[in-house]
């Protein structure tokens, strides 16, 4: 007889696990192809932003002076 012919069946307990796993794994996963698609579409919109408008110098700060001892 091959090995794995019979396999052993999941108690109930681990099959309610096992289900409750596969969904919440679902939704991560379609939290996270929201959440990329989200990041993806945002970018492409700051980047033609950023093509249209003027580049911007960042603002100096002004230097520290140097502390009494």
């Amino acid at each position: 007889m091959p090995a794995g012919v019979y396999a052993p069946r999941p108690s109930r307990q681990e099959s309610k696990a096992d289900s409750t796993t596969n969904v919440a794994r679902s939704i991560i996963e379609a939290e996270a192809k929201a959440r990329d698609a989200k990041t993806a579409k945002l970018r492409a919109l700051r980047l033609a932003q950023e093509a249209v408008s003027e580049p911007v110098a960042p603002a100096k700060r002004p230097a520290r002076k140097a502390a009494a001892k």
